[in-house]
């Protein structure tokens, strides 16, 4: 019987607790959770900060793993605006000891919810 390992995993946040930890902690907050280039292009867009936390944390519980922080996902959009997640460190690791090419991701939003679901594919 050859099974594969799926790995997939789901994330929602209030999009109101992203600007409360940026009203509350500012800098230190998005520079310990956001990468330079996500900052670069999502600082002044709450919702799209917000799905891209929601999809850090998806990508966690699709690695299977804790340990791995933030910083070590990154999640921009390509031209034509469709989410492409980058592991480094320990998540590039887990993934490659885990088999995973690359990791489908898709972020939604809505006024008062970010939501995000990754999928593992394998190599």
């Amino acid at each position: 019987m050859n099974q594969t390992m799926q790995h997939v995993g789901i994330d929602i946040i209030e999009i109101i607790r992203i600007k409360r930890a940026i009203a509350r902690r500012g800098e230190i907050f998005l520079k310990r959770v956001y990468t330079s280039l996500e900052l670069e292009l999502y600082r002044k867009k709450p919702a799209s900060l917000a799905a891209r936390f929601a999809g850090k944390e998806a990508v966690i519980k699709a690695l299977q793993t804790k340990g791995i922080g933030p910083r070590e996902i990154e999640i921009i959009s390509d031209p034509d605006s469709r989410p492409l997640v980058q592991l480094y460190g320990r998540a590039k690791k887990q993934a490659d000891e885990l088999g995973l090419a690359h990791l489908v991701i898709s972020l939604s939003h809505s006024r008062e919810y970010a939501i995000a679901c990754v999928i593992g594919e394998a190599k």
